[in-house]
């Protein structure tokens, strides 16, 4: 397989009887990763869950995965959180061509909120539980984000590697300034197309300044 699109009808029936199986309450979709990542779903089931359509972008973590940061990105049964609070199982598996090359992913995300306010009522009347809290399943130090364009994935991002840095815009050093580049970097925050542009502006630096930056990071150097 060259392309998702070689085997675009085992695909359409997979997501459909996915969602034939699942129900509403699960989103299902499929991402072509050789596409700009602004526009990777070209398939989905349930967009309500997220709020999301078809032509919007993937999540930050097929940004690591398509930046060569994670060999092998899938994941199964981590718990993930939308912007409206919502509480999500996902699984996450990512399709490579005859080559190796990542070249897309189907994802499921299915809505467990409803569940888990069932199961804290019937805990407060029960007064136990089987299961403690270390036992669940999270995807902690992903922290996966579901927006609808790559500009809400990169301000994401570049407010989570703020918060690394512990520091106001306007009082960055230039180490700091390092930190927050090698933070998203290793988030695979320069697959997005003109990414740098932006993370230049954002930092009060000049492209030039930027590219220095950023290959003292990747060389492991900082002057």
């Amino acid at each position: 397989m060259k392309s998702i699109y070689d085997e675009w009808d085992f695909f359409k029936r997979l997501l459909d009887m996915l969602e034939q199986q699942l129900g509403t309450n699960t989103e299902i979709l499929l991402h072509d990763l050789t596409k700009d990542y602004n526009h990777t779903i070209v398939d989905i089931r349930n967009g309500h869950i997220t709020n999301r359509k078809i032509g919007d972008c993937g999540s930050n973590l097929g940004l690591r995965v398509l930046s060569g940061k994670v060999k092998d990105g899938n994941m199964y049964k981590y718990i993930t959180h939308t912007k409206n609070d919502r509480i999500l199982k996902s699984s996450t598996v990512f399709i490579k061509d005859d080559e190796g090359t990542t070249i897309g992913s189907i994802c499921i995300n299915e809505d467990i909120t409803v569940s888990i306010d069932m199961e804290k009522q019937l805990h407060e009347r029960n007064g136990y539980s089987l299961y403690s809290e270390t036992d669940q399943t999270t995807a902690g130090e992903q922290g996966e984000i579901f927006v609808n364009n790559v500009n809400e994935l990169l301000d994401y991002l570049l407010q989570q590697a703020l918060q690394e840095v512990d520091k106001p815009l306007n009082k960055l050093e230039k180490e700091d300034k390092c930190r927050i580049l090698e933070y998203l970097d290793q988030k695979g925050a320069f697959v997005i197309s003109k990414a740098g542009e932006k993370v230049a502006d954002f930092l009060s630096i000049s492209k030039y300044t930027f590219y220095s930056y950023l290959d003292q990071v990747r060389e492991n150097k900082p002057e």
